[in-house]
């Protein structure tokens, strides 16, 4: 099995899966922005007592078309034995606008073994199309985000007004395909991390069931429950291999909540 390099690669995996609960499609969003410029977070991927990898997501200010926005960057790749036997570096990018998080254009540059694929892909927000440099135009559904914009609009939902039980339906644009997938908001929980104990907000993706996951419930993930709503911990139990866990191992440009474990 390939090492997942990219967090949230997991939501490849997601499906559209059907629920009685409340579906939100347009969720509310805190007033002021979670991230800055200067962010850095980076995610260390775990199969049992092997480290697989790092992951890390960084983010600064840019100028795209004379727009002010912000460039996300996500980096995934193996490290130790897993390197040796199956090198992995997947680089994402993201240019999204700063007051709705809808991308601009992306950038899909990855290395997986000996297979790599570049791909880049422009945004028209006027008539809801996208222009991939590898296939042309496709037709996407409105407020359509891109991997790493997803990372961070999921940051911008305001939970609080969201009831235990809701799920939160997104598009997101990904090898020239739409990925629909579902996010059920489970509530708050507190869990121990190397800091301490921390206040986190719970949430479990719908996956679906079958050559990956046996229950669709078999991943979670837990964003501090703080003003910065950061993925601190993510688990998901997979047929082949067991747990694999991705965990928060170092952040840089956050607030002091996440040092203290609050």
């Amino acid at each position: 099995m390939k090492v997942v390099a990219i967090g949230l690669l997991i939501i490849l995996l997601l499906k559209v899966s059907q629920s009685n609960a409340q579906e939100i499609s347009n969720p509310p969003l805190k007033m002021a922005t979670p991230f800055s410029s200067g962010e850095k977070l980076t995610y260390q991927v775990k199969y049992g007592f092997i480290v697989g990898g790092f992951t890390t997501f960084t983010l600064s200010d840019t100028i795209y078309k004379n727009k002010p926005v912000f460039h996300a960057m996500a980096i995934g790749q193996t490290s130790g034995i897993a390197n040796m036997i199956y090198g992995v570096k997947d680089i994402y990018e993201s240019w999204f606008d700063k007051e709705n998080t809808l991308p601009y254009k992306q950038i899909r540059n990855i290395k997986e073994g000996r297979y790599t694929q570049y791909n880049e892909v422009i945004y028209n927000r006027r008539d809801n199309t996208v222009q991939s440099k590898s296939s042309g135009e496709h037709q996407v559904p409105e407020k359509i985000l891109d991997l790493c914009s997803t990372f961070y609009y999921i940051r911008r939902v305001d939970f609080s007004k969201m009831t235990e039980g809701d799920i939160l339906f997104v598009n997101m644009y990904f090898g020239d395909e739409v990925f629909p997938f579902h996010l059920r908001y489970i509530g708050r929980e507190t869990i121990r991390t190397k800091n301490g104990k921390m206040n986190c907000i719970k949430i479990r993706p719908i996956v679906e069931v079958g050559r990956m996951f046996e229950t669709k419930d078999d991943m979670t993930i837990w964003f501090s429950d703080d003003d910065k709503c950061i993925p601190v911990l993510v688990r998901m139990e997979l047929r082949i291999v067991g747990a694999v866990i991705l965990k928060l191992v170092k952040y840089e440009n956050v607030n002091d909540a996440m040092a203290n474990g609050n």
